[in-house]
């Protein structure tokens, strides 16, 4: 993600907006998708902007951590909801959701387990309907 700092040359009003890439901002620039949100011109561009260099010091002193630490909690929660409410079937998840999915007559509670970006792309193009989320492993030693 890149932060950039606009300007629309029309009304001078300044704004921030973020992107994948700059490659992506030179994509939306072309395609007339960039407009200002006070005066609708498509006359917006990218000010001069000092990137904020961060040296690996200071990154343990700023909200960072505690940031990763908030996102690994609500990981965590998500974790302990799935293992309460689903069935873990490890590495046969492909196979168990299409099981689920083409037997109308099974009735199962959600399932979970372990399947390759590959087993995902082809349940999907099934219409089955196959999320990965980001798992983080118990290490309490």
């Amino acid at each position: 993600m890149i932060k950039y700092k606009l300007i629309c040359k029309d009304c001078d009003i300044k704004f921030d907006s973020w992107f994948a890439s700059s490659r992506e901002y030179e994509m939306l620039k072309k395609r007339k998708f960039l407009i200002c949100h006070s005066c609708n011109s498509l006359n917006v561009e990218k000010t001069l902007m000092a990137p904020k260099l961060i040296n690996s010091k200071s990154i343990s002193e700023t909200k960072f951590g505690s940031k990763h630490e908030k996102i690994k909690k609500i990981i965590k929660n998500y974790q302990k909801f799935i293992k309460d409410n689903f069935q873990y079937v490890g590495n046969n998840f492909a196979y168990e959701a299409r099981s689920i999915h083409y037997n109308s007559k099974k009735k199962s509670k959600g399932i979970y387990g372990s399947a390759s970006k590959q087993d995902i792309k082809e349940l999907k193009e099934e219409g089955i309907d196959a999320q990965m989320i980001p798992w983080i492993e118990d290490k309490d030693n």
